[in-house]
């Protein structure tokens, strides 16, 4: 069965999502919920989601290695799977150094990681990879349906469709704030995510690889690095900005709402989206 992602994906943290939010997202137009923030093995709360929605699909993003035991993750995939067929996509991830006192050799940890789902009978065809350098990315080429990056500019969209080729599935994320002030907008995206994830390894030397120096990434970022991973501005230009990883290859954009009022932020950008792709 041929999963339904959508143009656009709206990436929710638990504690900002619920089943009655899922419901409104997908009224508001969106093909995915992404479930952010390394959700725990049994995967209840993605269950709730799809109960609660009718075309909905649910992804994760990502569930992580070194916290979500993969025996778990493949029964609740497969329990899933039958109560829901066709909408849901496990998002897995490795995770960070700078938060897992495990953390080695992520490649081959995420190896292992796929065999097992394997092992279980998960289809490759159902996972994404979260990948940023070329060498995850060929994995998730590999190994998977696709990626699902984060924390990237729609440069790296370019880069990371010419390793994946045609036919493998590109969905990256982008922090997306309605707000017209640009030092306002600013200001809330270096207190939160992208701002705060800065210093986090990983996402560094991505963006040390598409062309940001140390400057860029010093004091929560630089204006030229927060406006490449922000997309701010009145809602046609937020949806303008995001719309231009489509154009660089992404099959899907995943929304990173910043703000106050996430579900809302969601709302606008995707009537926006729609005004500005069929004018």
């Amino acid at each position: 069965m041929t999963l339904d992602l959508g143009l656009l994906g709206a990436h929710l943290r638990e504690h900002e999502v619920n089943p009655a939010a899922a419901a409104e997202v997908e009224r508001a137009g969106y093909g995915t919920l992404w479930l952010d923030a390394s959700p725990a093995a049994g995967l209840t709360l993605a269950e709730k989601l799809l109960d609660a929605t009718t075309r909905l699909t649910v992804g994760t993003s990502v569930v992580n290695v070194w916290t979500a035991d993969p025996d778990t993750v493949a029964a609740s995939y497969h329990r899933i799977d039958a109560r829901h067929p066709g909408r849901f996509l496990l998002g897995v991830g490795v995770g960070h150094r700078e938060v897992h006192a495990e953390y080695a050799s992520p490649h081959d940890t995420l190896v292992s990681y796929l065999d097992k789902l394997a092992a279980a009978g998960v289809p490759p065809g159902r996972t994404v990879l979260a990948a940023l350098g070329p060498r995850m990315l060929r994995l998730a080429r590999d190994r998977t349906a696709g990626t699902i990056p984060g924390m990237v500019t729609p440069e790296h969209t370019r880069q990371a469709r010419s390793v994946l080729g045609t036919g493998k599935l590109l969905l990256p994320g982008h922090f997306a704030l309605v707000e017209p002030d640009a030092g306002r907008a600013r200001a809330i995206a270096r207190s939160a995510p992208p701002g705060t994830a800065l210093a986090v390894t990983n996402y560094a030397n991505n963006l040390r690889r598409l062309g940001y120096t140390d400057d860029d990434l010093a004091n929560a970022g630089s204006d030229r690095l927060i406006d490449a991973l922000v997309a701010h501005g009145d809602p046609a230009t937020v949806a303008t900005k995001l719309l231009a990883h489509r154009d660089a290859g992404a099959d899907h954009i995943g929304v990173f709402p910043l703000g106050d009022d996430p579900v809302a932020t969601l709302r606008t950008v995707a009537d926006a989206a729609h005004a500005v792709k069929t004018p």
